[in-house]
């Protein structure tokens, strides 16, 4: 009788949820929460927010997932063997997911800059893995010339663009620009990044 090989069971999935200045990051514990939901919490996450992003959430209100910020970039490099954080991320992580994504970090994608521990991952971001972008800023941002150029050329990288939607903004104002509900990111975020079976 042979005997039974032990099975490892597959690792889970593991994401970056990420989050720059838009008020809407006000949402990041609804979103950790959504995420995990839907993964049935066989999912790792890691935080990447940008310090105005922080203005907007508070990152003790995430449970138990790590908040990583431009600040941990720098304390955890000292010599030249030490590891990189952005570099260490992105070997980590399955996919990314930029939720909320504002105009300013929109125009950096686009034109390649790296000037923080986000900007920095997405610079040495595996190409073949998923993106996920979730704009979120005020109508007359969404609608301007330049915002459609950054999202021709982010979907043009393959990145993945969950569109905002119509809704009473934080200026008070009522329009498209509006970050998408977490419990659709999560859904779709989902359905790009299934569970390994």
């Amino acid at each position: 009788m042979a005997s039974a090989v032990p099975t490892t069971p597959p690792r889970p999935r593991r994401i970056i949820l990420a989050a720059t200045g838009s008020v809407a990051s006000i949402k990041m514990p609804l979103l950790v929460q959504r995420v995990k939901e839907a993964y049935k919490d066989v999912v790792e996450l890691k935080i990447v927010s940008t310090n105005n992003a922080l203005h907007f959430f508070d990152r003790n209100n995430v449970g138990d997932v790590h908040v990583l910020t431009d600040a941990e970039e720098w304390s955890t490099w000292t010599w030249i063997s030490d590891p990189v954080l952005h570099i260490e991320l992105r070997s980590w992580a399955d996919a990314i997911v930029i939720a909320p994504l504002d105009a300013n970090t929109l125009a950096k994608l686009a034109t390649g800059l790296a000037d923080n521990l986000l900007t920095c991952i997405l610079r040495a971001w595996d190409t073949t893995k998923p993106v996920i972008l979730c704009p979120a800023m005020n109508t007359f941002m969404w609608q301007h010339p330049f915002t459609k150029k950054h999202l021709d050329v982010c979907v043009e990288l393959g990145y993945t663009v969950i569109e905002p939607i119509v809704k009473t903004l934080a200026c008070g104002d009522t329009g498209v620009g509006a970050m998408a509900e977490p419990e659709f990111i999560a859904n779709v975020v989902r359905e790009t990044i299934p569970n390994v079976e």
